[in-house]
Formats: structure tokens, C-alpha cells, sequence
């Protein structure tokens, strides 16, 4: 598995948006938030900062939740060429800020959730191009809803980034090996000291 570098920073941010309300918290409470959102995963090109922005913004992020969590490669094929067209996604090379040549997919001017749609939808496009439907993960702590992307090359990752998920898990497991040794464990009882030989056990007066 190989993805160019803006293929795995279009994914690794849509998980990202998606992570913004995953655990009944709403990190994107605000235009503020979205702004620094924003500036983490260095989106460039229009921001209004309105009300109206941001609503626009939720909502593709409860879209690319649907598609992350799909398992269906037709399903989300379908998706994906409807979110391409709906964002009026035009690729184009362009190189910049230190980066080299990668692809925009939208005029700098369009607004911000067609931007971020169709980065997202173009990343997907690889994702089924690739095979790699299954790099698509939901994080495999109990009680965390967070979605992640598998980078790795032996496809192993389980746990998102949203918090401390897999130290968490790990300390669970080995609680748990402990109360089943301790379980399992024989029980030595120790018998009464037997008389020595040619003594007479006292009697109580």
C-alpha cells in the first residue's frame, strides 16, 4: 500500500473531522473552533467564519462518518462520485508553501465545505482504487467511536488518536491476566505442626 502524501493528509484530516463529535463531545462548537481546526490540519484558500460555514461543515462531517463506517466499496463508490460532483471538483497540480507538486481540487475561492468535500472524496477515490477499504477503521476500544486511517504497512493499527485508547486497553488486558492467574492460582494450606516423636501433648488444666 502507497498513498502520495496529500492522499494521506486529506484522509488523516477528514478522520480528524469526523473525531470532532464522535464521544458526544462537540468540538466544533463554534466558528472560532473550526478555525483552529483549520489551522491544525493547514487547510488554505476561503473562510468566511460564519454560523452558516460551520453548520455546512457538520454536516459533511456526519457524511464522511456514514462513509467511513460503510464496509460497502459500491456504496461508497456511489458516494464518492456523488460528492465529487456535488462539490464541483476540478483536480489541478499545484505546488506552494514548501510544499511540491499535489492536487488541488477546487478553486481557493470556492467555500470551505466544498473544499474540504471534495480533498476528502479525492482521497477516498484512492482509498478504492487501492483496495484499501479496509484501512477504513473504527477504533477498537471498547466504548470509543473514533474513526482512524491505517497507515501502516503491515495494516496492524487499532486504536485512534482522540486520547489514550490503546495504553488504556493494554493496562484493561493486563488486569484482567492478573484477576485470572490469581483465580487460577492453587490455594496452599499450611497443615498444624505435628508432635515431635517422644513428647507428650499437654493437656489443658
Amino acid at each position: 500500500m502507497y498513498f502520495a502524501h496529500d492522499t494521506e493528509v486529506a484522509l488523516v484530516a477528514a478522520a480528524a473531522l469526523v473525531n470532532t463529535m464522535t464521544n458526544d463531545v462537540d468540538e466544533l462548537a463554534e466558528p472560532p473552533a473550526l478555525g483552529r481546526f483549520l489551522d491544525e490540519h493547514a487547510y488554505t484558500g476561503r473562510r468566511d467564519g460564519t454560523t452558516a460555514e460551520l453548520t455546512a461543515v457538520r454536516g459533511l462531517r456526519a457524511e464522511l462518518w456514514e462513509l467511513w463506517r460503510t464496509g460497502d466499496a459500491a456504496v461508497l463508490v456511489a458516494r464518492v462520485n456523488e460528492l465529487l460532483e456535488r462539490t464541483g471538483a476540478r483536480p489541478q497540480l499545484v505546488r506552494h508553501d514548501g510544499w511540491d507538486w499535489h492536487l488541488h481540487v477546487t478553486d481557493p475561492a470556492a467555500p470551505l465545505v466544498d473544499r474540504m468535500g471534495a480533498e476528502a472524496a479525492m482521497a477516498l477515490v484512492d482509498v478504492v482504487r487501492g483496495d484499501d477499504l479496509h484501512r477504513l477503521r473504527t477504533c477498537a476500544a471498547d466504548g470509543c467511536r473514533a474513526v482512524l486511517v491505517d497507515l501502516s504497512r503491515n495494516s496492524s493499527r487499532r486504536y485512534c488518536d482522540t486520547g489514550n485508547c490503546a495504553n488504556r486497553t493494554h493496562v484493561a488486558a493486563y488486569r484482567a491476566r492478573r484477576r485470572d492467574e490469581a483465580t487460577a492460582r492453587p490455594v496452599v494450606r499450611r497443615a498444624g505442626r505435628a508432635p515431635q516423636p517422644g513428647l507428650t501433648a499437654r493437656s489443658e488444666p
